[in-house]
């Protein structure tokens, strides 16, 4: 398969704090091409997830009457209505957020890449479908709602019509 250049798309999914499930769609249509003799898919080598919360801080904040505050975090290939498991055949990657307080300012806050991530595939996450899907689903206990950006490092490739298809009817 002949790559291309590294490149970086980028992507946000907003948190309105309310505990409900947030998604927006990463359109891949001018990437991902299913042709007829050949196609092209998308790579991707790594995936780098960014917090801010409506005030422009960095880490969203836990409330001072909560003992923590979490959220999950999810890529995936085909639409959901909830976070899935990593046996869900559509997770590209999944993560989460916890902050922990005990009333007077943030004691601990972690990041948490869990596994399913493309850098910890050889190869990175090979895709075949022009849509991505990220999203996050939490508790109701942090200051206010937020924002997670991504950042996915990625290149081309070129495969043949057959091997691109049933890639992405895997995925679908």
């Amino acid at each position: 398969m002949a790559k291309s250049d590294s490149f970086f798309i980028r992507a946000q999914v907003n948190y309105d704090n309310a505990g409900t499930y947030a998604q927006a769609e990463i359109d891949l249509g001018s990437f991902v091409n299913l042709g007829v003799s050949k196609s092209t898919l998308l790579r991707i080598h790594k995936l780098s997830p960014q917090y801010f919360d409506v005030q422009g801080t960095f880490i969203p904040r836990a409330t001072g009457n909560s003992k923590y505050a979490n959220v999950a975090w999810q890529l995936t290939t085909q639409s959901q209505t909830e976070i899935v498991t990593a046996d869900d055949k559509s997770v590209v990657s999944a993560g989460g957020l916890l902050s922990c307080t005990d009333g007077s300012g943030i004691i601990q806050c972690q990041d948490a890449v869990t596994s399913p991530s493309p850098e910890d595939w050889r190869n990175g996450y090979l895709v075949g479908v022009d849509t991505l899907y990220l999203a996050m689903d939490g508790n109701t206990d942090w200051v206010s709602g937020f924002s997670m950006n991504i950042v996915l490092e990625c290149t081309l490739e070129t495969a043949t019509q057959a091997s691109a298809t049933a890639l992405a009817l895997s995925q679908q």
